[in-house]
């Protein structure tokens, strides 16, 4: 009940302007009013602030960065590729895959994206299955560049190979979109609030990307763009003739 988080979470769902900045809380804003400006400061405090502020031995588990938005400055794509060149930058002790536009290299954290239901897993404990789901995270284990196949360990301890064309399959998620990450929930979330088309500045995006964070919430961008969202409520609004009709078969 004292987190700042939960109390924004409902002050949000009511159209409300959620409280910035308190001191001694778990809901942090830093202002950037360019989306460039966002980015860069959303990979320093990936790589470097918060790390240090959380005291994290694993930050690649325990930050996830959301984004309301695919394109852009502030978008999925580019802030995917900043962090893995910032997290993970090339090495020689790292081989990697490029499929297309996207590569892959060791120690990459990813997602699958596409209900495989013939993709076969080992389990920690040599169990064995079939069956990797849209939504399962996990980080590149090993990548075989001569046979152009790598192996992702999930985070519920299963490993599955994946052959060159089964790549379409996988995406980096060191930022994922608020969408993909519903049903989800992390120790801390990065959330870029400038940048974003106005078809997507409603309040269910902002709500939904707040919740997903357990200990720590940080919003970077503008407070112009944090109260838009949360004032707009109109993607919740629904017009229907169905209460006429009911009406109607009543009488």
């Amino acid at each position: 009940e004292s987190s700042l988080i939960v109390r924004n979470a409902h002050a949000i769902n009511h159209g409300e302007m959620p409280v910035l900045n308190q001191k001694n809380s778990n809901f942090f804003f830093e202002r950037h009013a360019y989306p460039e400006d966002s980015a860069r400061a959303v990979v320093e405090l990936c790589r470097r602030r918060l790390p240090a502020y959380m005291k994290c031995a694993d930050p690649l588990h325990a930050i996830q960065v959301l984004s309301p938005t695919k394109k852009g400055a502030c978008g999925v794509i580019a802030l995917n590729a900043m962090l893995q060149a910032a997290l993970n930058p090339p090495c020689p002790e790292k081989p990697e895959i490029q499929y297309g536009e996207r590569v892959f290299r060791l120690g990459d954290k990813v997602m699958h994206i596409k209900n495989n239901y013939q993709l076969e897993w080992m389990g920690e404990d040599d169990s064995d299955g079939t069956g990797v789901f849209n939504g399962d995270m996990g980080v590149v284990l090993t990548v075989d560049t001569e046979e152009k196949t790598l192996v992702v360990f999930f985070d519920d301890g299963r490993t599955a190979e994946y052959e060159y064309a089964m790549l379409e399959e996988l995406e980096l998620a060191y930022c994922l979109s608020v969408h993909k990450s519903q049903g989800s929930e992390y120790n801390c979330v990065i959330i870029p609030t400038v940048g974003i088309p106005p078809q997507l500045m409603f309040r269910n995006l902002l709500y939904t990307g707040v919740t997903r964070a357990k200990k720590l919430l940080v919003l970077v961008g503008t407070e112009q763009s944090v109260a838009r969202m949360a004032e707009n409520d109109r993607k919740t609004l629904r017009y229907t003739a169905l209460p006429a009709l009911l009406c109607q078969n009543e009488r």
